[in-house]
């Protein structure tokens, strides 16, 4: 939370407390230990800004009821000195605190003070988080999932950095194991089939366009020279030169998505530095493996995961699983970072509960690591549903989609609902330039901001600094409304990191622009009052200023003329 909001619940605590030391002494209640109470901000206005449960918690300490407790409190409060105007006693006991003018006055003050930082705080205290996310197969290009874990995941990344954890960005380049056999076998038959065509491309082949032209550009640089050579020459050859491209390709329609990795991890550098192998050791040294027809089998099931799994299949080669527990113990263990966070998809529920056994195995607190399972996008055009199909050339691309609506909207699309619900892109409304559209609707909200302080300063205002007395005339119902909702910014990047959610924060500027919006239809800014129209102008600014915070944090443009 913000600092000013800390420090008025912590004060707020403290004359409840002084007011209840009173009341002891002065024989109103008996001296007693006072049982835990809260502190909260009532869901509903009228019962204040603040209100404690402290009477209702302490009736069974001081033998009283509540509202007698109560009115103790409230007949020795002291809050002449604070930011609170008034205390009430309702239902039951409950004790409702309403702000007075200054804590407004403050909220804008310290906004400003902050700038460019206003809603960033120290919550994470610095410690080290790698979010993992898209980490799509580098056989092919990225499909409409990938766009969204692609926005979500660059999104969190930028919350928890605003929440005060030092974050690390990182794509898994899963560039071993079975996709990639079945890539050397896509690739191989339409490389042959250049020269036979009676060569029969297998049902399972991937049969997208992508791999007839990495073929065909082969064909150009080699010719025919791997047509006689030996199967497992000729499929190196071809992954060597076409997956190189393609991860090339990744990072760089992930770059036009304005999306920066710190580090792109291999799979199979933890094949060649021993890690996939050391893991298997350190699973049978720790005695929680075991060997069943020719397999070697870990035994999840004892540690929480519903059933056993096999990490080396009779043949000798490891499973899936393996390496990606080798790099997850990289993570958290070689790395040392203290919290992994892998963005995954919906195919990805039994794979967690695995992962986390593994860790467990190893003698890791598997709570280190978290996983933010998305659910499936759906493209909508005129109320109809797109059909997608993944791997057959006619998939809608992360680069069709940024053909077809902007990237701004793109970011703040995928972000509108929290990763674990299903999701549906309307294309229409994320190309219109309409107040329909949320991130038009927020970036508009923006420059209406800028229009008003360049009209200001063509009429002849010169803007200033308000004193604390002039910015407490901000009293309308609007203006209190529209300063509650700034001070809530950093509080709500909090929870935003804590739940993993980064649509709490689109959620939260799009209800800014709705009260800025609000405010300015009630209110006229360009008022004769000279110190009222510098503090509306001021309230104006701050506004202005929250909304660039947000955008720029979500990556998204903040245009000043629309």
């Amino acid at each position: 939370m913000s600092k000013l909001v800390k420090q008025t619940e912590l004060e707020l605590k403290e004359k409840i407390m002084d007011a209840l030391g009173r009341a002891v002494a002065d024989g109103v209640l008996d001296e007693a230990p006072l049982p835990a109470f809260i502190i909260e901000v009532p869901k509903e206005r009228q019962n204040g800004d603040y209100s404690t449960n402290v009477a209702m918690a302490g009736a069974k300490a001081f033998h009283k009821a509540p509202r007698v407790i109560a009115q103790a409190i409230v007949d020795r409060l002291d809050l002449a000195d604070t930011v609170f105007d008034r205390a009430e006693i309702a239902g039951p006991g409950f004790i409702n605190f309403f702000l007075g003018n200054r804590f407004y006055a403050a909220v804008l003050e310290d906004l400003m003070a902050q700038g460019e930082n206003y809603g960033r705080s120290d919550y994470g205290k610095g410690k080290r988080v790698l979010v993992e996310f898209v980490s799509a197969n580098p056989t092919g290009p990225m499909h409409i999932g990938n766009a969204r874990g692609g926005a979500i995941g660059d999104c969190l990344a930028a919350v928890l950095d605003w929440a005060g954890y030092d974050v690390q960005r990182e794509f898994y380049v899963n560039d071993a194991g079975n996709q990639i056999e079945k890539f050397a076998t896509s690739l191989e038959v339409r490389y042959l089939q250049h020269y036979d065509p009676a060569v029969e491309l297998p049902e399972d082949a991937y049969k997208g366009v992508d791999i007839v032209e990495h073929a065909e550009n082969f064909i150009k640089e080699y010719g025919d020279r791997y047509v006689s050579a030996s199967a497992e020459e000729r499929r190196k050859a071809l992954v060597d030169f076409a997956l190189p491209k393609n991860i090339a390709g990744l990072e760089r329609d992930l770059g036009a998505y304005r999306i920066q990795y710190d580090r792109w991890f291999k799979e199979s550098s933890l094949h060649e530095d021993g890690s996939v192998q050391r893991v298997i050791d350190a699973l049978k040294e720790k005695g929680v493996t075991y060997e069943q027809d020719g397999a070697l089998w870990f035994k999840a099931s004892a540690f929480g995961n519903d059933k056993d799994i096999v990490l080396v299949r009779a043949n000798g080669i490891p499973t899936y699983i393996v390496p990606d527990i080798a790099y997850h113990y990289n993570k958290l263990v070689t790395r040392g970072y203290d919290k992994a966070v892998d963005v995954l998809g919906a195919d990805h529920h039994g794979y967690v509960p695995r992962m986390k056994a593994a860790l467990t195995a190893l003698g890791l607190d598997a709570n280190r690591l978290d996983c933010v399972i998305m659910q499936m996008v759906r493209l909508v055009r005129d109320g109809e549903t797109i059909k997608l199909s993944k791997r057959s050339g006619k998939a809608i691309t992360l680069n069709t989609l940024l053909e077809e609506v902007p990237i701004d909207a793109a970011r703040f699309f995928f972000n509108l609902r929290e990763p674990n619900s299903h999701f549906d892109f309307d294309l229409e409304l994320a190309a219109s330039t309409s107040n329909e559209n949320p991130v038009y609707y927020v970036q508009y909200a923006h420059a209406r901001i800028c229009s008003i302080l360049r009209k200001a300063a063509e009429e002849g205002v010169t803007l200033r600094t308000p004193t604390t007395a002039e910015l407490e005339q901000l009293t309308a119902p609007e203006e209190r409304e529209l300063i509650r909702h700034l001070a809530a910014l950093t509080d709500d990047v909090v929870t935003a990191a804590k739940t993993y959610d980064p649509a709490k924060i689109t959620h939260y500027v799009i209800d800014l622009a709705t009260l800025f919006h609000k405010f300015y239809n009630a209110q006229r800014v360009m008022v004769e009052d000279e110190g009222l129209m510098q503090a509306r102008l001021y309230l104006c600014t701050a506004v202005k200023n929250t909304i660039r915070n947000v955008l720029t944090m979500l990556k998204i443009s903040v245009p000043e003329r629309m």
